[in-house]
């Protein structure tokens, strides 16, 4: 069975042309405001592959804070 990938999403691919102009402060917002733990763990996996996780410890701490608030339950709230 031929088995692919799944295609990096369009978030991921902006958010490394946005970390590659140097501008973590933006980048951070947004993993901060991201809603879509795949899209973090493709970003994750795009960085690891690239070699730039140690360069960029900041969004490497966000992207697991991110992942971490994500996976936890939320408090719902009654209307």
């Amino acid at each position: 069975m031929n088995q692919k990938r799944p295609a990096t999403s369009e978030w991921v691919s902006k958010m490394l042309a946005v970390l590659k102009t140097g501008n973590t402060t933006a980048a951070l917002a947004q993993i901060k405001a991201t809603t879509s733990s795949k899209d973090l763990r493709q970003l994750h996996a795009a960085l690891e592959k690239a070699q730039l996780l140690k360069q960029l410890a900041a969004v490497d701490t966000a992207i697991s804070d991110q992942l971490q608030a994500l996976a936890s339950p939320r408090l719902s709230r009654s209307p």
